[in-house]
């Protein structure tokens, strides 16, 4: 049962992606009051083009809460808008567009920001990704005073998050979603109540986590197997990582780093993108340093599929090459 001495606080949520409606449920079942969610516009999706609210959106909409949806929110009149809802705090997580400084300081106690990263590392629009790419051994959540910098406020509540060696950038991202909903609860009462100290970021530790790009994906065979099982794994949903097979486009989803020293065949002379070795259940394939072992793959125009289902269509023998 919520305690009568913490204040509710009246709130407006802004947020777009899957990542931020945990938060918001979890300010909600708080017993906060959100006076409205600010998301981006619906854009059509799907074959047949049609508007598709955001998953931010779906749930006010299940909570009948108030959706105010600004093609630029720094525009007067959506400022404007703001402004009328009175807030006393506004909650921000993957909202996907720049604040002004009149709205950062709209707000009583200011706009705070539920960032997935342990700043000041990963600030940036691809936090999550990039700490499994860069083969990062935790990562966590940071609640941050929001200013005019790109995640460069300061620092109010912290939780880490140890990244598993078989993670992937949808569990981890779950994983922080999950430790961002709970995070911001604590945080609240705490900046009502004036009990957080905030601490300002070191920038001489700071690393700049940049948007993810469709070109990331294609595979270097001459990169190293640990570096593109972490690449593999950081960019599983999107774009996901790719080869060139037979002339088709091959999408690698699960695989595993093997040393050389662990493998036993030998593999000196192999040329990076060489299939070193097939097995029922898996394809070894020569990297720079070390194999990868596939064990499940995405031809193109087909279904996700497990290699000892792939091989049944096409059979590969070891000396067959991948990539260009």
């Amino acid at each position: 049962m919520r305690s009568a001495m913490v204040k509710r606080l009246k709130i407006v949520f802004m947020g777009t992606p899957d990542f931020a409606v945990g938060a918001l449920q979890a300010i909600i079942e708080a017993g906060h009051q959100v006076s409205a969610v600010v998301t981006q516009p619906d854009k059509p999706k799907g074959r047949g083009k049609e508007l598709q609210m955001t998953p931010v959106k779906a749930c006010a909409a299940a909570h009948n809460i108030p959706v105010f949806q600004p093609g630029k929110i720094k525009e007067p009149e959506a400022v404007e808008v703001l402004r009328s809802y009175e807030a006393d705090i506004f909650v921000v997580a993957a909202f996907g567009q720049i604040l002004s400084e009149e709205i950062l300081s709209m707000p009583k106690y200011g706009c705070v920001n539920i960032h997935a990263s342990l700043l000041p590392k990963y600030r940036g629009a691809g936090p999550i990704q990039w700490a499994i790419i860069d083969g990062e051994k935790k990562t966590g959540v940071t609640i941050m005073q929001m200013e005019k910098g790109l995640d460069t406020g300061d620092m109010l509540l912290q939780k880490e998050v140890e990244i598993d060696p078989k993670e992937t950038g949808d569990s981890l991202h779950d994983k922080l979603a999950a430790a961002g909903a709970e995070l911001i609860v604590e945080a609240l009462p705490k900046i009502a109540a004036g009990q957080l100290t905030p601490r300002k970021q070191n920038d001489a530790e700071s690393c700049y986590a940049k948007m993810l790009q469709k070109s990331m994906g294609r595979i270097d065979w001459n990169m190293t197997a640990d570096k593109l099982d972490c690449l593999i794994r950081g960019l599983i949903s999107w774009p996901g990582a790719s080869t060139t097979f037979r002339g088709k486009n091959l999408k690698i989803w699960e695989e595993e780093p093997v040393m050389e020293g662990d493998f036993s065949v030998s593999i000196s002379e192999s040329l990076p993108g060489t299939i070193v070795c097939v097995e029922k259940e898996a394809f070894y394939v020569q990297t720079k340093e070390g194999v990868l072992k596939v064990l499940s793959v995405q031809i193109e125009g087909k279904k996700r599929m497990a290699v000892k289902d792939f091989l049944l269509g096409y059979p590969i023998k070891a000396g067959e090459c991948l990539g260009s």
